[in-house]
């Protein structure tokens, strides 16, 4: 679905009411008429059944009270009726015979609780309606993004190996150019395809490169069949790291060029450019040249960063004619000065080593921003003058786009369902943007790389997640709890975890730890596990400050918003106490900066 479809989409979304008063249908009607939205009424499980037949609703409201006595059943009833994707919501006393969790058990997407106020109801009609276009947006964006490797997994050689070389996987066509059995090869070093005439010194600046440094290495390797043959590999080899930085395993992605290399290897053999030959050793060359300008995006350009030469494939992809660009400034292509003196540090950089592989990021003509790999060579003469410099590319823009979509995405369904949590709780709406914003700054305070950062930032919201499963005359209870009521209160860091702790996204991973490990305190005397001192994890630790100032700043059915004077006075009291001393101490330190944010993000 793209951008337009989905905007397109939001203006004429279509509800079915089931409810047995058409006053009642009225009222609802009017309330939701203010987001655009498309009401029908219907008063039977007969007319209701009779309108999904003919229309496809994105969200279907059920007044359950007005109904027959098993309710339970009459949810099941129209959940197994309608696809799976629309949303139910339920409108209930939640009297005797079934609590929040049973309705949401059987099939409820959420409940409002009579009375409701027409802010809920358009609020959560609207959240339902957007969490399931971004559930299928994301649906559409991973299966996009499965087609793109499937697609590289078949014209690619494709490996993996584990931290010490050792193969976790390899794809068929690694199998049919090695001629090894993939059971012959899972489990053993990657050193069984190596080929002893590859030195040592390929190998030690390869895992240097991916191991240390942690960088792709670009290369060309000689590689031994199982039947003692030999094939060679052009070669990208990517370290895939964790959230620490640190590798996981290795991919990679090779391209079997042994039949042009032994071309390569008896044309060099076959003819000398001493002999009489020479006009066909220029035919040749002109036919290489020819192949490569057909299958890659070229561009060629002298010292002075005159553009030479582009061929067709880079003016399809640019929309520039070659009339527009040969003669021009390469800077044309760039946006920025900092894009600028990157691209004169790579053609210094050239001239000592002759050849740079790395990202370039182009500016096109429409103004889309273009990310290509490239591999520039610079082009000498027999006497080491540089003649100019040749530019061969795959274009990579998509597949970078396609990744900040799905973070773009995952980004935006985990603040949604951190706001669930907090709309329960009747907390302010910008409460889980501005711990977000509170929990990156004190993460870079205390030394945090940007990415890991952003990672704090993106799992924090979801802190209070495990509030969707307590119940709201406790949640919002304007007194003080009672010790039992407490104990359940405090059952929403474990609900959390629970929810969470599986997932193998990274986010959704660290917004686990958060939500099970921010009420712990530095004393020991937290929960839900009385951890004490660094066994808290640093997120925990992290968000609790964050967490515990924008309570105390802010306005609560329970409270008024504290002084400044006051909540620095509390802090430096908890100091050690509730709060990492260290942690606590940047935040003091650096209070203005989290005010300017409070200030920000203020309702």
């Amino acid at each position: 679905m793209s951008s337009n479809e989905y905007v397109e989409n939001k203006k004429v979304k279509k509800i079915l009411i089931i409810i047995n008063s058409f006053n009642k249908f009225n009222e609802i009607s009017k309330i939701l008429k203010v987001k655009n939205y498309d009401s029908y009424f219907s008063e039977s499980l007969i007319s209701f059944e009779k309108e999904i037949k003919n229309h496809s609703f994105d969200l279907i409201i059920l007044d359950i009270d007005l109904y027959v006595k098993s309710k339970i059943n009459l949810i099941k009833n129209i959940r197994c009726k309608i696809e799976e994707n629309i949303p139910l919501l339920v409108i209930s006393s939640l009297d005797n015979e079934c609590n929040h969790c049973g309705y949401i058990k059987n099939g409820a997407s959420d409940i409002i609780k009579r009375p409701y106020v027409s802010e809920e109801l358009t609020f959560k009609t609207g959240m339902l309606i957007d969490y399931e276009e971004k559930k299928s947006l994301l649906k559409n964006s991973q299966n996009l993004l499965k087609q793109y490797k499937n697609t590289y997994n078949v014209s690619s050689i494709i490996s993996k190996t584990d931290p010490n070389g050792i193969i976790i996987y390899a794809n068929e066509n690694f199998v049919k150019t090695s001629g090894f059995a993939r059971s012959e090869i899972i489990g053993k070093s990657h050193n069984i395809v190596r080929h002893e005439d590859m030195s040592k010194s390929t190998f030690k600046d390869m895992w240097d490169t991916i191991k240390i440094k942690k960088q792709p290495w670009f290369g060309k390797i000689k590689n031994r069949k199982k039947d003692g043959g030999y094939y060679w590999i052009n070669v990208v080899i990517n370290p895939i790291l964790d959230v620490k930085g640190n590798p996981i395993e290795f991919m990679s992605i090779q391209s079997d060029i042994t039949k042009i290399d032994e071309s390569k290897e008896h044309f060099k053999n076959k003819y000398d450019t001493t002999s009489n030959k020479f006009d066909k050793i220029m035919s040749l060359s002109k036919t290489y040249e020819k192949a490569v300008d057909k299958s890659n995006i070229i561009i060629r350009y002298n010292s002075s960063k005159i553009i030479t030469y582009v061929n067709n494939l880079f003016c399809n992809i640019s929309g520039y004619t070659k009339k527009e660009l040969i003669g021009q400034s390469y800077l044309i292509l760039i946006d920025s000065e900092k894009v600028s003196k990157s691209f004169t540090k790579i053609l210094k950089s050239l001239n000592k080593n002759n050849i740079w592989k790395g990202t370039i990021k182009n500016i096109f003509k429409d103004g889309t921003i273009n990310y290509s790999i490239s591999t520039i060579i610079a082009i000498k003469d027999d006497k080491g003058k540089l003649y100019e410099y040749m530019e061969i590319r795959q274009d990579i823009t998509e597949v970078l786009n396609l990744h900040k979509e799905l973070e773009d995405t995952q980004r935006e369904i985990i603040y949604k369902m951190g706001e669930i949590g907090e709309r329960r709780s009747k907390e302010t709406g910008h409460h889980v943007k501005r711990v977000a914003e509170y929990s990156k700054l004190l993460a870079l305070k205390a030394g945090f790389s940007y990415k890991d950062a952003e990672l704090i930032k993106l799992a924090s919201p979801m802190h209070d997640i495990g509030k969707v499963g307590i119940e709201d005359s406790i949640l919002n209870k304007p007194g003080r709890l009672t010790d039992d009521e407490f104990d359940t209160m405090k059952k929403h860091t474990t609900i959390g975890y629970e929810m969470l702790r599986n997932s193998t996204r990274p986010a959704l991973k660290a917004s686990s730890i958060i939500a099970h490990e921010h009420h712990e305190k530095y004393n020991g005397t937290g929960y839900p596990n009385q951890k004490k001192g660094d066994a808290i994890h640093i997120y925990g630790r992290i968000t609790a400050i964050c967490d515990v100032f924008d309570a105390l700043g802010s306005d609560r059915p329970y409270k008024k918003a504290w002084s400044l004077v006051n909540i620095i006075e509390f802090f430096n009291k908890e100091k050690g106490e509730h709060f990492d001393p260290n942690l606590t101490e940047l935040f003091l330190n650096n209070i203005n900066e989290f005010i300017d944010i409070k200030n920000k993000f203020n309702n």
